[in-house]
């Protein structure tokens, strides 16, 4: 709990406060104190995790104006209200007490719980410590101050807190700040292109035309379809991926800026987020093991509320319809093996070893997909080569993979390993074979569980190709099925003679 020296009320004279973690505060001070301060002091029970330190410094540049328009994508259970709909307004009414601020939601009731739960603090002794000049009416007192569950006005200021549902009106009423969080319920209004539509509309006739030049926009969502209202934004205004501090010296004049917290790092590690590829956000309470199960259970679901990445399952180059086998049949004509070296840091290497039987189907009996260097892949494929029986392999030229082919030869010897470099436009590849891939291409059963990134990546693919943040996966895919049953069927079309 947090100890004071003297008792304090919300509208007395501060006192000295001790924060655990933090120490005695002494307010009022010219500098007022940050957002993790505050926090810790109204809420002492918080145990902020590095990604909280990072989304609350976020939200306090916010809150003393250098960022005007920001959107902020996080897991569910993540903390993401808590700090954005909870403390935040409280924080800005204790900055500027004429501040006029305002919650949405997907409903009246649940913005009006967070207003109960903002008005909770501002009655709070700590938050008197912290900011004296803030006050709200005290039952009915003084009179001509509102306080509702909806909207609560500060004392001898200007300013207050609104509460409204998606949908509601604001007829009237102008805002300085608006904090919008998660407009959609679940997926089934996500998905919804009605609701969708009317969501815009709102946001479009009732949103903005509270706001005037200097208002301010937070956006806090827990994404469920790329056609929601953060999807509509990217579209239509220019949106600045947060990765440095320095960004919140110059943020986009009329753009946004935003921040995505994924829940399994798949992005190059970064300033605001130095985690390695599969680190968990949030170890301790959700962590890798868990979210990967998450994962397989519906990796397009997956991507959007977890990752920040959603995808319409209509827009779906492959999806879940790659067909899948118990045991390999019986009579195997050949044994391959086709690679594909990482072209980027960011990007995989892909490795894919399968069987062709009598028919020309292809049974993937073994992969290795990593983003680890060259180093550490190079045994890796090797030792796949081996395990597999594979008999003659491809290996992509592009990108070092002659030197890559090299050295995998000299691992596994009694594979005949050809380089050979891919001139195709990978767009019109990938696009042109899907369904042959679909047609020829069986996984073994479970393959969602012994390779859960391959899985993830194929079944998420877009058609729209620049929407795919990596193509190794569909690119191999796409390989193996230009050499097993292009190739041969223009051999067979070149054999065909006329009299």
């Amino acid at each position: 709990m947090v100890e004071t020296t003297e008792p304090i009320s919300a509208g007395s004279a501060p006192a000295e406060i001790f924060v655990p973690g933090i120490g005695e505060l002494l307010f009022p001070d010219p500098t007022p104190p940050s957002f993790a301060e505050f926090a810790h002091g109204v809420y002492p029970f918080l145990e902020l995790q590095p990604f909280h330190r990072v989304y609350y410094r976020v939200l306090e540049a916010f809150a003393v104006g250098r960022i005007r328009r920001l959107i902020v994508t996080m897991p569910p259970q993540h903390g993401k209200s808590v700090g954005a709909t909870t403390l935040l307004p409280a924080y800005l009414l204790g900055l500027d007490p004429d501040l006029r601020v305002a919650i949405a939601s997907y409903s009246g009731s649940l913005a009006s719980k967070f207003n109960r739960r903002v008005q909770r603090i501002l009655d709070s002794r700590e938050y008197g410590a912290f900011f004296p000049a803030t006050c709200i009416k005290q039952g009915t007192r003084p009179p001509g101050y509102i306080r509702t569950s909806e909207e609560v006005e500060i004392i001898d200021h200007r300013g207050g807190l609104l509460s409204v549902g998606r949908e509601g009106s604001l007829t009237g009423n102008r805002v300085d700040c608006f904090i919008l969080d998660d407009l959609y319920k679940d997926a089934l209004e996500a998905n919804s292109p009605l609701v969708r539509a009317n969501c815009w509309e709102w946001y479009t006739s009732v949103v903005r035309t509270r706001m005037h030049n200097a208002s301010r926009e937070l956006i806090v969502f827990t994404r469920w379809h790329e056609e929601d209202l953060i999807g509509t934004l990217l579209r239509r205004e220019p949106v600045e991926e947060l990765h440095a501090w320095s960004q919140l010296d110059a943020p986009p004049p009329e753009g946004w800026l935003l921040l995505n917290f994924e829940a399994l790092k798949s992005s190059p590690p970064t300033e605001l987020d130095p985690r390695q590829p599969g680190e968990a956000l949030w170890e301790a309470q959700h962590g890798a093991t868990l979210l990967a199960a998450k994962r397989r259970l519906d990796p397009v679901q997956f991507e959007a509320m977890y990752q920040g990445h959603p995808t319409v399952r209509e827009g779906l180059l492959y999806g879940l319809n790659f067909a899948e086998y118990d045991d390999l049949p019986h009579e195997i004509v050949r044994r391959s093996n086709y690679t594909d070296t990482a072209d980027t840091g960011d990007d995989y290497l892909c490795s894919i070893s399968y069987a062709v039987d009598a028919d020309g189907l292809i049974y993937v009996t073994d992969a290795v997909y990593s983003r680890a260097p060259m180093e550490e892949t190079e045994p890796l494929v090797g030792d796949l080569l081996l395990r597999s029986g594979t008999r003659q392999a491809f290996v992509e030229s592009n990108n070092g993979g002659r030197g890559f082919a090299r050295a995998v030869q000299a691992l596994a010897p009694e594979v005949r390993v050809e380089w050979f470099h891919q001139s195709g436009n990978k767009e019109a590849r990938i696009l042109s074979n899907a369904a042959t891939a679909l047609h020829l291409v069986r996984w073994p059963r479970g393959w969602n569980l012994r390779w859960p990134d391959l899985y993830a990546h194929l079944t998420t693919y877009r058609r729209r190709f620049r929407a795919n943040r990596w193509h190794d996966a569909a690119d191999v895919v796409t390989g193996i099925v230009e050499r097993e049953f292009s190739d041969r069927s223009r051999k067979r079309l070149r054999g065909v003679r006329f009299a």
